[in-house]
């Protein structure tokens, strides 16, 4: 794994997974609709490319030639309904077919792990679209891997727990360094691939 594209580069969990794939001595290929909002630190280390990822001819020249896609789609905190997850994800899935692109690794929701009913309903809307997500990589036939992170916090790194496709959340908080690290090193470990992990930081 030499290099790798991360949709959403400018959230808080993207903007950590760039970090993560730069201390490892990756090539990251930033997509971001507005370059604006890349850090400056992290302009001149990375190769930045301005696109949509509803627009598929921006995301299939954005994952061309790569070795590996990290998703890390957001709202921004909105959680009015949407699709705009989902169809982003469809459209990633494609052009990684078109390129022969095969690993991919995304960030979702522990919400997924709840039955609907127990989703608080603030949260409805965005769980019903994270959950189309992950079905279209689950029946995507890539090397997927799909973190259902609980709480993100911006807490500092510190030793965490992964779970292959366990029933429920190991716990109720994960740093974002450590997030963005395991969806940069899921891309390379096999014993992950179609995989769903559950996360948490070790209880302090």
């Amino acid at each position: 794994m030499n290099k790798i594209v991360v949709f959403g580069s400018t959230g808080m969990t993207g903007r950590s997974v760039v970090e993560a794939a730069l201390k490892q001595g990756l090539q990251v290929r930033a997509f971001v609709r507005d370059p604006t909002k890349l850090p400056e630190e992290l302009k001149s280390q990375v190769e930045v490319f301005k696109g949509d990822v509803l627009e598929p001819d921006s995301v299939v020249n954005a994952v061309e030639g790569m070795d590996g896609v990290v998703i890390a789609l957001g709202t921004n905190g909105n959680l009015d309904p949407t699709s705009d997850l989902s169809e982003g994800t469809k459209i990633i899935i494609d052009a990684m077919r078109m390129k022969h692109v095969k690993n991919v690794s995304a960030c979702v929701s522990a919400f997924l792990f709840y039955e609907p009913e127990k989703v608080p309903p603030r949260f409805h809307a965005i769980t019903k679209d994270h959950r189309r997500m992950f079905e279209a990589l689950r029946d995507s036939g890539l090397n997927w891997v799909t973190v259902f992170p609980p709480h993100i916090s911006d807490d500092p790194s510190r030793d965490i727990i992964v779970e292959i496709n366990p029933e429920k959340s190991p716990g109720r908080c994960i740093s974002k360094y450590d997030l963005g690290k395991l969806l940069v090193d899921a891309l390379s470990q096999e014993k992950y691939y179609k995989s769903i992990l559950g996360v948490c930081n070790v209880p302090q």
